[in-house]
Formats: C-alpha cells, sequence, structure tokens
C-alpha cells in the first residue's frame, strides 16, 4: 500500500506539502495541490482521517440541524449541501429535530459535545441563549438558513416582502379579491415565517386599500393534501369566493390548483394562484412563484461556512451577530391573469 512518502516522490514535494495539500490547509498553490492530489489517485493514497483530526483538531464534518428531512424545502436544502461539502472533502452529520424537545436538548447537550462536527448549518432553526453557550463554549462556528439569529452568522430571504411581493403580483392584474392559504399560527416557533408571509400580504392589501376578509385567511400544514382539502372548503361557497389566492408555499399552491381543478373550475380563468419557492414542480403546473433559488441559497450558504473554518485568525472564526439577506424574485407563470369581467 502506497504511503505518504511515495505520493511526496511522485508529485516531487516534500510529505509536508502533501500533507497539506490532502488536508486542505492553506500556503499550497493550487497547481500544487493538483499535483498531490494527481499523484495520489494514481498510487490509491488516502490521507488517515485520523491522523488528520490529530494533526488539525477538525474532523472534515458539518453538522446540519433541521426540523424535518420528508419536505421538499428541506430535502433539496439537504441535497445540496451534501454535494457541497463532498466537493470540498467534508462529510455532513444530520440532526433531526423531529423527535421535540427532548431529542433536541440531547442534540446540544449530548451528541455536540462528542465534537464530531467542526461547525454547524442551522436549517429553519433558531438558537436559544443556552443553545448558543453550548457552541460557543464548544468553539464552533455556526451558521443558520432561512431566518436571522441573534449572536451568529445568518443567510434568509425577506419573508415579509416575499408575501407582499406575491400580492402586489395579483394586485397588479386587477384582483382585488385576494386569499391567503398560510400555515397553522404559531405552528412555526423558530422564526415566524408563516406569519411574516401573511404579514406582508396584509400589508400589501393595505396599502392598495384592499379589505382584508377574515374568512379569506385559511390555515393548514404547509402540504399538498392540506391545501387541497383548505381551498375546496374555501371555494365551496360561490357567492363568497375570491378571485386569487396567494399560497405561502409552492405546495400548498399545488394542492390549491388541484382543488380548483376538481370542482370543475379553471386556472387562472375562474381564479388566480400564486406561491413562494419555485417548487421543482412549479414549471409543470404552470405556477407563478417568488423564486428563492432553494439549492443556489444552501450552496451559498456551506461554501460561507467552509471559508469561515479556514480562517486562520481564530477570533475571525468566533460567532456573531452578521445578517445576509438572499434576494428572491417573481417568476410569472401561466397560474395568474387579469381577473375575469364578471368577477
Amino acid at each position: 500500500m502506497a504511503g505518504i512518502e511515495d505520493v511526496a516522490k511522485l508529485a516531487g514535494v516534500s510529505t509536508a506539502t502533501v500533507s497539506r495539500a490532502l488536508t486542505g490547509k492553506a500556503h499550497v498553490s493550487e497547481k500544487t495541490r493538483q499535483k498531490v492530489e494527481a499523484a495520489a489517485a494514481e498510487l490509491g493514497y488516502v490521507a488517515s482521517h485520523s491522523a488528520y483530526t490529530l494533526a488539525t483538531g477538525r474532523n472534515r464534518n458539518i453538522g446540519v440541524i433541521m426540523p424535518y428531512v420528508d419536505r421538499w424545502f428541506f430535502s433539496t436544502m439537504l441535497e445540496s449541501m451534501e454535494s457541497t461539502l463532498i466537493e470540498h472533502g467534508y462529510d455532513l452529520t444530520l440532526y433531526n429535530l423531529s423527535g421535540g424537545k427532548i431529542q433536541r436538548e440531547k442534540i446540544f447537550k449530548d451528541f455536540l459535545g462528542r465534537k464530531r462536527v467542526d461547525a454547524l448549518i442551522l436549517l429553519a432553526v433558531n438558537l436559544s441563549a443556552e443553545e448558543l453557550e453550548i457552541v460557543n463554549r464548544q468553539k464552533r462556528p455556526v451558521l443558520g438558513i432561512g431566518g436571522h439569529i441573534a449572536g451568529a452568522r445568518s443567510l434568509a430571504m425577506d419573508d415579509f416582502n416575499a408575501g407582499k411581493l406575491a400580492t402586489e403580483h395579483l394586485i397588479s392584474l386587477g384582483h382585488r379579491k385576494i386569499a391567503n392559504l398560510g400555515g397553522y399560527s404559531g405552528s412555526d416557533l423558530e422564526f415566524n415565517q408563516a406569519n411574516q408571509r401573511t404579514l406582508g400580504h396584509l400589508d400589501a392589501l393595505k396599502d392598495a386599500g384592499i379589505s382584508h376578509v377574515p374568512a379569506w385567511r385559511m390555515e393548514c400544514d404547509y402540504t399538498i393534501p392540506g391545501a387541497f382539502f383548505r381551498t375546496k372548503q374555501l371555494l365551496g361557497d360561490p357567492r363568497n369566493a375570491p378571485t386569487a389566492i396567494f399560497c405561502n408555499s409552492d405546495e400548498m399552491a399545488i394542492g390549491a390548483i388541484m382543488a380548483v381543478k376538481d370542482l370543475g373550475l379553471q386556472v387562472p380563468q375562474d381564479i388566480s394562484i400564486i406561491g413562494i419557492d419555485n417548487h421543482d414542480l412549479s414549471e409543470f403546473f404552470g405556477l407563478s412563484t417568488v423564486n428563492q433559488r432553494v439549492r443556489e441559497q444552501a450552496k451559498e450558504a456551506t461554501v460561507w461556512l467552509l471559508e469561515l473554518l479556514n480562517q486562520a485568525d481564530d477570533d475571525a472564526r468566533e460567532n456573531r451577530s452578521e445578517a445576509v439577506e438572499w434576494p428572491v424574485s417573481l417568476m410569472v407563470r401561466s397560474s395568474t391573469a387579469r381577473p375575469a369581467v364578471e368577477a
């Protein structure tokens, strides 16, 4: 079996250079790094993980904490983060919070204490003061996605303005009877994203001088079946039906489109529908949406965290409040149009 000396001889460099090149340390030119990697690949040499950990105190492993893994947004984010980490030579350890408060306490107070991860990505998870103290004590850089975290870095879209943008699009088309399909009140205890999107919707109505109709504010569980059921209830009364629906997510919007068609109505001829996310199926359904570029967002956050880890200055890696807003854009497709004259 080839050793580090064999790689150094084939690449024409010292064993120290081989070590630095294969462990991702700085002070190695890209040309030298490529030469060392090519030599290691030719000889079938794999750097010892345990030796790397002993030498650097690092594991080349990033912990990802999220509330769900079975929903499109979270699974898509996870896929993009893992691909980016693999590309940079890192492993990923997933911590799922679906087990509730007790499971969350075990993760922060027990599992993270085993020092198996170098840093943390929090996806739609906020840190309590106690949790932040734990990760700071362990000297782990933290990066949040989906909301701003006091005392840590974060990358997040503006949910309020995303909801407002979607509603303003409907208003610009001439709609004044606009319903909102959002999440259950109090269901998001981390960043209150669902409520923020609805508040943006209400602000757009207010700016346009449109009265809010309480009966047109619906709540469900952010799933296609949940939205399907709620939309059928909403449109069941033809005397009090809206001409448009702003859905807080694309999965909700897809459920709403299916409900409209199940009632024998047409989108957008009878009712316009818009969502948020740019789900993989949104183009198939012709869904207008606010695009938050989920995969690119996850990649950008992951690269940012890895750059922090590679900082030579320990102080530069310390957690501090730094909120970066992720830009979104409106994508207009065939699910939105001007309201029918009869409306």
